[in-house]
């Protein structure tokens, strides 16, 4: 079995020029999309990334051609030749369950596993699956293979409300409902600048797609979509790693292609701490200007602060002067790394805040939360961090340790990299042009 790890030696300030791959919350749920046409689909900019190699490879499982170029995917699927998701393909990537959708719209019928993916907490699918159901679709889940068995003569619109915001069921529910019969709105439905691009892309493809209202969506079905080519946008949570590398090693560094617009709730915060930023003709540049302040930050479906961003932030903060605090309330289970930051001489300590309404605060299913999981941390800083032997949990605390490493001093060894690659091209390359001590081990 072949093993990877990086190895980071700490201390080195980062300076220079980095660009950002396309989004990946875009690119994996545009290729879903391109599934519903049985003309070519052109996807520019797209991150080459693991995840997205495990998206190709069930295209052309199921019949399509997925060809890359660069970063250029073209993408064709003119003939189904199954209607089955395998139980290995699912279990690495969790849009998967999205191909419930253009299965249902062209062939009537689905086999699909219970998603994989990064274990961050349940992510249960149910709201999906009852969408899709009010839009006429049978679907059953045998437990005894694990699988969703969804057939349907043809979706109908409806009118549905998401009960919690989630990202992936708005994006699921629009692919289904882009070629349903009739007009389908979506209320409470996720309100992310990536759907807008999944918006823009179903459009350009012949879709009558618009938002009405806050967290409203309107889809007026369509008899059938043809081909299109889009430009994927820079991934926000790549600018955001970068952002926040440039601060823990008291460096400088400019995000070529980064939006001041796309990251609103993270600049807010990111000045607040008195990190330096500043629109440039490239990007946005962030800098180290002096001493950084400790500052609280509760995660929440955008406009909030990003849970993808928690981890990242938390290895900022032991490097601030105070105390602050961290608020996990999008996942149940999603600050496994505290345990490593900690090991890593960190002064952090989980616990539980009291909430008196937790239907309204959290958005996951209240059903999922156990006794041990704790949704908050408390980080004193600013403190020193050390070299440490370290694991990634899932992808953005994959990002977080390497972070904590760079601002360490020593040598740090961090296990599961596989995570990371799942969702940033070349990491450590990026960072060594920066002036980090990065090296990538295989054997």
């Amino acid at each position: 079995m072949i093993e990877e790890k990086f190895i980071v030696r700490g201390g080195k300030s980062l300076q220079g020029e980095v660009s950002v791959a396309g989004a990946k919350n875009v690119a994996l749920k545009a290729i879903v999309a391109a599934c519903l046409t049985t003309e070519e689909v052109i996807l520019h900019n797209i991150p080459l990334i693991s995840d997205l190699r495990i998206m190709a490879e069930i295209i052309q499982d199921l019949g399509g051609s997925f060809v890359i170029e660069d970063h250029t995917a073209r993408i064709r699927v003119e003939h189904f030749k199954k209607n089955e998701i395998t139980l290995d393909q699912a279990s690495h990537i969790r849009t998967s369950s999205m191909f419930l959708a253009p299965l249902l719209v062209r062939e009537h019928e689905a086999i699909i596993p219970n998603p994989g993916g990064c274990r961050l907490g349940a992510r249960p699918i149910d709201r999906t699956i009852d969408g899709l159901r009010q839009m006429g679709a049978t679907i059953e889940y045998l437990s005894d293979d694990g699988f969703f068995h969804a057939t349907s003569d043809k979706l109908h619109g409806v009118r549905y409300h998401f009960e919690k915001n989630t990202h992936t069921g708005t994006e699921t529910m629009i692919i289904a409902a882009v070629c349903a019969e009739g007009k389908t709105v979506l209320t409470n439905a996720a309100e992310e600048p990536e759907i807008d691009e999944l918006i823009d892309l179903l459009n350009a493809m012949g879709g009558k797609i618009k938002r009405t209202d806050k967290r409203v969506i309107e889809i007026e079905g369509v008899e059938k979509l043809h081909g299109a080519e889009v430009t994927i946008r820079p991934d926000r949570n790549e600018v955001v790693t970068f952002a926040i590398a440039a601060i823990v090693t008291k460096g400088d560094v400019i995000v070529s292609g980064a939006r001041k617009e796309d990251l609103s709730a993270f600049l807010e915060k990111f000045e607040a701490v008195g990190g330096g930023v500043e629109q440039v003709s490239a990007g946005l540049r962030f800098y180290f200007k002096d001493q950084i302040q400790a500052v609280d930050v509760t995660t929440a479906p955008y406009p909030g602060f990003m849970t993808d961003w928690q981890a990242p932030w938390a290895v900022m903060m032991t490097q601030a002067d105070g105390i602050s605090t961290i608020h996990e309330t999008v996942f149940e289970n999603k600050l496994q790394y505290v345990a490593d930051l900690k090991k890593m001489g960190a002064k952090v300590e989980l616990f539980n805040p009291p909430v008196e309404n937790k239907e309204d605060v959290y958005n996951f299913n209240l059903d999922d939360d156990r006794p041990e999981y704790y949704h908050a941390v408390r980080i004193k800083g600013p403190k020193k961090l050390h070299n440490a032997i370290v694991t990634m949990h899932d992808i953005r605390a994959g990002a977080a340790v390497v972070l904590a490493a760079l601002a360490a001093n020593g040598e740090t060894t961090i296990h599961g990299i596989h995570l990371i690659e799942r969702g940033y091209e070349n990491f450590e390359n990026r960072l060594r042009s920066l002036g980090a001590d990065i090296e990538k081990i295989t054997k």
